[in-house]
């Protein structure tokens, strides 16, 4: 029996849970902790070859999944080696049979050497890796999404008092013991059952992760996708439509949500999308803004004043567009996103337009839901698709927005500033000590920033 089938299945009750899954997470920890690149390779869900591909040009990402290859194999084979190595003849660098010759090649490569002093314990060893591991994992840290614990992540790496060498044999005899629980019986530091294969999805290793942390994980957005009904059913859609546009009430949506589900659909099936046309709101989202650099379908922005601070105009300009697209322009396909349940009134004033619907969990009544189902429209939730392929813009949105603030927030002039203390002190200074003065205190400016996220800039006295 193959070492890894016991771990390919999962159980109908797993199935269920950890469905629809990504693989994004569980494939660059595979890489990291060393897993093989056959495993790569196969026809097995995970992990991805693409990841595979992606990580092995990350110098970072390939270090330390060579230190971790080596680390694995030599407590794999730890008594066979140290029979070996008790002649003096032999080491790990020249035991191909135990110790793969090209993780230390490539860690030379990459500026990483080990020591060669004769008689170095093969625990030594364990510890310099251990040692080259924690000083490195860190790196590996921007590889991750920001709402990922790192440190939950980072501890799967470290060794429990890794630079002891008696404690690194209590580790090998932890890891001996259990190793057909170990995902593709590669070492790491967790709590080692019969939990199948950890590294089978995301959704399973991120929920199993946090739950060794007495934490319960429950955003399965960012670890899982819509299932293939939900697509097919969109792609059906636009295939059976002439002319197809998405109307958005921008006050109604949340704009992350929407870029992640556009995302995550068909490039082909979304050419023949004509527009997105985006109904704003004065209080609606700023991401709205920077939404067109994050699709390749054309979008349109209207924006729209408020006659009364209190009233809203989107519902109604965005009916009387839809209503002038389908008679002026014979657009017959709409891709309404909104959980607003006014806007029946448009589709049922619409009857022999094509609508389909994209609405929030959190945000939709029954109303709307039981009209669509009764009248055969489909709709779908935008909470149901990867919300990891939104990460790039609401970092984009989120930087922008800050720097408008300190735009707005700071404004210093340090010549301006030397100026002010110079006439009120009544001091001269010569063009020539002024410059000098700039240069050696003001160029300088220390910035601080306390636990509340205030920032204090002070000049350093030498």
């Amino acid at each position: 029996m193959d070492e890894l089938s016991r771990f390919e299945e999962l159980n109908p009750e797993e199935k269920l849970t950890y469905k629809d899954s990504t693989f994004e997470i569980v494939s660059k920890v595979s890489y990291l902790i060393g897993v093989p690149k056959k495993h790569f390779e196969s026809d097995s869900p995970s992990p991805k070859m693409e990841t595979y591909t992606q990580l092995d040009i990350n110098k970072n990402a390939r270090i330390v999944r060579h230190l971790c290859t080596l680390r694995t194999a030599i407590e794999r084979n730890f008594k066979k080696i140290n029979l070996e190595s008790q002649s003096g003849l032999k080491s790990i660098f020249s035991l191909p049979e135990y110790v793969p010759q090209e993780s230390i090649l490539q860690l030379s490569n990459d500026g990483i050497s080990f020591s060669r002093k004769p008689n170095t314990q093969l625990s030594g060893y364990i510890v310099e890796i251990n040692k080259l591991i924690s000083d490195r994992i860190n790196n590996c840290k921007s590889l991750f999404p920001l709402w990922l614990n790192w440190q939950y992540l980072r501890e799967m790496f470290i060794m429990p008092d890794g630079l002891s060498e008696e404690k690194t044999k209590d580790a090998a005899i932890a890891y001996y013991s259990k190793m057909e629980f170990y995902p593709y019986k590669m070492y790491i530091n967790w709590p080692a059952s019969d939990q199948g294969n950890i590294l089978y999805n995301d959704k399973k290793f991120v929920t199993l992760l946090y739950s060794w942390h007495y934490e319960e994980f429950k955003d399965y957005g960012k670890v899982s996708d819509a299932g293939s009904y939900f697509k097919e059913n969109i792609y059906d859609f636009i295939d059976g439509g002439r002319q197809i546009v998405v109307v958005v009430d921008c006050e109604n949506v949340d704009p992350y949500k929407l870029s992640a589900t556009l995302r995550g659909l068909s490039k082909d099936s979304l050419s023949k999308v004509s527009s997105i046309i985006l109904f704003d709101d004065v209080h609606a989202s700023s991401g709205w803004d920077l939404l067109e650099q994050f699709t390749s379908i054309p979008v349109e922005h209207i924006e729209i004043e408020r006659v009364k601070e209190n009233k809203s105009l989107v519902d109604m300009r965005l009916a009387l567009r839809v209503s002038q697209e389908f008679y002026e322009k014979q657009v017959d396909s709409y891709v309404l996103v909104s959980s607003d349940s006014d806007y029946w009134a448009l589709i049922s004033s619409l009857p022999k337009a094509r609508f389909l619907v994209m609405i929030e969990h959190d945000k939709c009544g029954p109303d709307l839901k039981n009209a669509l189902a009764e009248h055969g429209i489909f709709y779908c939730y935008l909470d149901d698709f990867y919300s990891g392929d939104s990460e790039d813009l609401k970092q984009k949105a989120l930087f922008r927005e800050m720097a408008i603030y300190l735009e707005q927030a700071v404004h210093l002039n340090l010549y301006e500033m030397l100026d002010q203390a110079l006439y009120t002190t009544r001091i001269n200074m010569t063009d020539a000590e002024r410059k000098q003065f700039y240069d050696r205190h003001l160029k300088p400016l220390q910035m601080s920033i306390t636990d509340k996220g205030d920032v204090t800039l002070s000049i350093k006295v030498k």
